[in-house]
């Protein structure tokens, strides 16, 4: 009992600066969230000025996806070997370091390279920021606030990213997109070498090499394939391709970390614990929802009802200011309720908000077609993404944190990616055929029915966690 309680002592930051570190893994999870989204805007004067290709330009959004999505079990096990301040601050560095290079590039192949090299800092960061939150706050009702701000910011991220890449393109340039991060990152390195402990969080061990190619070139070969959904037919050769070759290379991971893998880069048997399996099951689904909450009702914005980018990014602030204070208020209540209460409560929320919403075409008002959903749906996503988050990062062994921080992560981004891949897809097969503003309308419509039903099978996933234990 005393070696276990001293090591989880020694990978704690320092305990009177918790505050401090809260506020440092949010601020890093708004980066990463930010950067995801503030750069949609900029795309057309990014082309102009690069000359980029149709096909090219969106690889600027794309590089920094697969690579974000990929790294992240890699990131995660990094972590735990070499330390969450360790990895948080390499991560930092490179983010930094890329944003300099993407805001200064003078040729498309420059700046898809600083992208990629933005989401593998980033691959970095997100899972160290759930190891330092694990190891920082222990009592399960400080833990679940933590949770609850640190999704919070996510949700500001992604809220300022729709509006602040309209205004720093309009009002300065497209490259201060990129260049924004640099002094920001500088001020966080100094942040995280302050606050944080410096010492490693799990045993000294060597990396699991083979673990780490075959997981990481399974996830970004998967994400690459879906990704190719866009301008390809599903059975073409180059979605199943990629898709199959990751699929096959994810088999073989499982296999390596199962038999082969001495000390594995994810041990399976986290998989033993009901809330990492479960938690990670619905945080998959998940990422379809969001997908087709902030994407496609930006979309439905825009394209049906004629908002401008900029217009629809604030269309969609009440939304966002609402997750983040129902995410506050849900990790309150999680301690005392449980994540088999509040989960249920937000599926509710996710099949009347998208059943409402479903329901809009081009005479839709905003207030009555778009505002009234988007915000049932909002309360549905701040009630249950904390409690997911929390759920499936409980109960971790000592000094497996950051991995379970990189499962949760990268299974919330597969599912996103996926999940965009698929909603597309039947969003244009319900279009063809038909007007154009109708058309859309009609495919948006049948998006939001089918996300839905995603939020219905998290619901009955739930039923599989284990029944709240009031202390």
């Amino acid at each position: 009992m005393t070696s276990t309680s001293s090591a989880s002592q020694r990978a704690r930051p320092y305990a009177g600066l918790s505050w401090l570190v809260l506020a440092l893994a949010c601020a890093c999870q708004f980066m990463v969230i930010l950067d995801a989204s503030i750069v949609n805007v900029a795309l057309p004067s990014v082309r102009e000025e690069l000359g980029f290709t149709a096909t090219g330009l969106a690889w600027v959004v794309n590089g920094y996806l697969l690579s974000f999505a990929g790294f992240m079990l890699l990131g995660g096990r990094a972590a735990d070997l070499f330390g969450p301040r360790r990895m948080l601050v390499a991560g930092l560095l490179l983010f930094s370091v890329s944003s300099l290079a993407g805001g200064l590039a003078t040729t498309p192949e420059v700046l898809v390279a600083a992208r990629v090299a933005q989401g593998v800092g980033a691959a970095m960061m997100a899972p160290a920021t759930l190891a330092v939150i694990n190891t920082s706050f222990t009592e399960p009702n400080a833990r679940a606030r933590a949770f609850g701000a640190w999704s919070a910011s996510g949700g500001v991220g992604g809220m300022v990213g729709a509006v602040a890449g309209g205004a720093i393109t309009t009002g300065l340039s497209w490259r201060w997109v990129f260049l924004i991060n640099v002094p920001i990152g500088a001020v966080l390195i100094v942040v995280a070498m302050m606050s944080l402990a410096g010492t490693r969080t799990g045993r000294r061990e060597p990396l699991d090499l083979t673990g780490a190619v075959t997981g990481t070139a399974g996830l970004a070969a998967l994400i690459y394939g879906v990704m190719q959904s866009a301008d390809h037919d599903w059975t073409s050769a180059p979605v199943v391709a990629p898709v199959v070759a990751g699929l096959l290379l994810l088999v073989a991971f499982t296999v390596v970390e199962a038999r082969f893998a001495g000390r594995p880069m994810v041990p399976l048997r986290l998989f033993k614990i009901r809330g990492v399996a479960v938690g990670n099951g619905m945080l998959l689904l998940f990422g379809g929802i969001a997908i087709a909450m902030w994407y496609f009702s930006s979309l439905f914005l825009q394209n049906v009802l004629g908002f401008s980018a900029l217009q629809a990014g604030l269309g969609q602030t009440p939304a966002a200011v609402t997750f983040m204070v129902i995410a506050r208020w849900s990790a309150a209540l999680l301690p005392r309720t449980g994540a088999r209460t509040l989960v249920p409560a937000g599926s509710a929320c996710f099949l009347a908000g998208f059943g409402w919403l479903s329901l809009g075409h081009a005479d839709s008002a905003y207030l009555t077609g778009v505002l009234g959903p988007t915000l049932l749906i909002a309360i549905g996503i701040g009630l249950t993404f904390p409690t997911l988050m929390a759920v499936a990062t409980a109960d971790v062994p000592e000094g497996e944190a950051g991995i379970v921080g990189g499962l949760a992560n990268t299974a919330s981004q597969v599912g996103g990616s996926i999940g965009l891949a698929v909603l597309a897809t039947a969003a244009a097969s319900e279009a063809a055929g038909r007007s154009t503003v109708d058309a859309l309308a009609a495919g948006y419509d049948l998006v939001f029915l089918m996300a839905a039903g995603l939020g219905l099978a998290i619901a009955v996933v739930s039923l599989l966690l284990p029944r709240h234990r009031r202390g």
